[in-house]
């Protein structure tokens, strides 16, 4: 195994100069856990390693030295100006799990011109991101307006959404549902998982036949074809115009037109009200912290006295931490995506005036569902690629298998929250224990 190097003989050289894979040891505290190598014909790194990383072009040195951290990374991958070895691009989960050991060390003033020096100063102007990224938060206000407002909502939900329906199919299997599945145990299919999450929302909620729920952020309407096909009337608002057409034309093809419509339009533009229920089901990732008593409210209003609402999202595991999410996923999977733990979603809540009945961590279930996914994206890989490019297929595989690891290591969470709107009296309508099956 590599082991980081003492270097001070070349810094104090100034004529000297080191190789990338020497530049590599100096910012590496420890052992190096996989294979890097270089164009510049330099290697580093375990020679028997199951991984290797291969910078293969200069652009690629400006990637890595221009956004340090995983941004780079990802600009350098996404590009093909580094490439990985020993896993498919598909499902790159083995080598970001050995990526994780990677311990990074500050290096010295003397260090740092030493490695400008080496790379030649060229390498350090930032240079134009791979097509697949979006603009960074402070360029989105000149150009897409106000951090959560309609518009800028809007933008961010097509960058995400609006990828293809045909590559989600691939992606996703025939349920369409990019939510958290709910397993009962490790050997249950995808299918079978997203049926079973279905089921829990509706029996959560206590539908029955002839009830009204509104769905907000209802995506390829997952959830507003299993209650409409059990007799509720349903409502589904999504931002996304590809997720609404194929939506409907599903709806269509079930026959459930009577019963179930989806909007392409802003949840906050929904007029009706008095629904016997409202589910969220992925939304508040998208809608920012500080939102959350407005989004709340809302759900408040749009609620008879007695009905149940359930808040179904992505979590940190805590309440300290930075909301926003890391520069990967912002530039290039969910433009102003937001996280916070599952506490400050109940405390805001509770404090418009809403009363919690029951809380649950998912946690592994997602992992288990982005497994899924990502071994669906590597069984379909030919295809993906032929669909949005091997760029935006790449980014998928990515993103989806960080995002396992992190559900697997406890960096976020998956919350279900449901409370209940109280009557003036406050008297409860519901049962006195739970009702729904696990």
């Amino acid at each position: 195994m590599t082991t980081f190097k003492d270097r001070s003989d070349v810094f104090a050289d100034l004529g000297a100069k080191l190789s990338i894979a020497e530049i590599f040891e100096t910012l590496i505290e420890g052992t190096i856990p996989i294979r890097l190598t270089a164009y510049d014909g330099s290697a580093t790194g375990p020679e028997d390693s199951q991984f290797a990383l291969d910078i293969k072009t200069p652009r690629g040195i400006n990637y890595l030295a221009t956004a340090p951290g995983d941004l780079g990374m990802a600009r350098a991958y996404i590009s093909g100006d580094m490439t990985a070895s020993g896993t498919h691009p598909g499902d790159p989960y083995e080598i970001l799990r050995a990526l994780d050991e990677l311990k990074f060390r500050r290096p010295s003033a003397l260090a740092l011109v030493a490695i400008a020096r080496s790379l030649g100063w060229e390498r350090l102007k930032p240079i134009a991101p791979p097509p697949q990224e979006t603009l960074p938060r402070w360029r989105r206000i000149a150009m897409e307006g106000l951090r959560h407002s309609k518009t800028r909502d809007a933008e961010a939900i097509h960058h995400h959404y609006d990828v293809s329906n045909t590559f989600y199919e691939h992606v996703l299997g025939p349920s369409m549902t990019y939510t958290c599945a709910v397993y009962g145990d490790e050997s249950w299919s995808l299918e079978e998982a997203q049926e079973n999450k279905y089921r829990l929302v509706f029996e959560k909620l206590r539908l029955k036949e002839g009830d009204r729920l509104l769905d907000i952020g209802c995506g390829w309407g997952g959830m507003v074809r299993y209650a409409a096909e059990r007799g509720v009337r349903v409502i589904g608002a999504t931002l996304s115009a590809e997720q609404a057409d194929w939506a409907r034309q599903k709806i269509a093809e079930d026959g459930l037109s009577e019963l179930a419509e989806v909007r392409h339009s802003d949840y906050r533009d929904v007029p009706e009200g008095n629904f016997d229920a409202v589910s969220s089901i992925g939304l508040t990732e998208h809608i920012g912290v500080h939102n959350y008593p407005y989004y709340f409210d809302y759900i408040k209003s749009k609620l008879r006295d007695g009905g149940l609402f359930l808040n179904h999202s992505i979590t940190r595991p805590d309440n300290t931490r930075a909301t926003k999410a890391g520069d990967f996923i912002d530039r290039y999977v969910f433009p102003d995506g937001e996280l916070i733990g599952s506490g400050r979603i109940i405390s805001e809540i509770q404090n418009i005036g809403l009363e919690v009945l029951h809380e649950e961590n998912l946690r592994e279930h997602y992992a288990l569902t982005l497994h899924e996914w990502c071994k669906n994206l590597v069984a379909n890989w030919d295809v993906c690629v032929d669909e949005v490019g091997e760029g935006t297929a790449k980014v998928w595989g990515l993103y989806m298998a960080g995002c396992r690891l992190g559900f697997q290591r406890n960096v976020v969470q998956l919350h279900q929250v449901l409370g209940v709107k109280l009557p003036e009296d406050g008297d409860w309508t519901v049962p006195l224990r739970p009702w729904w099956r696990p």
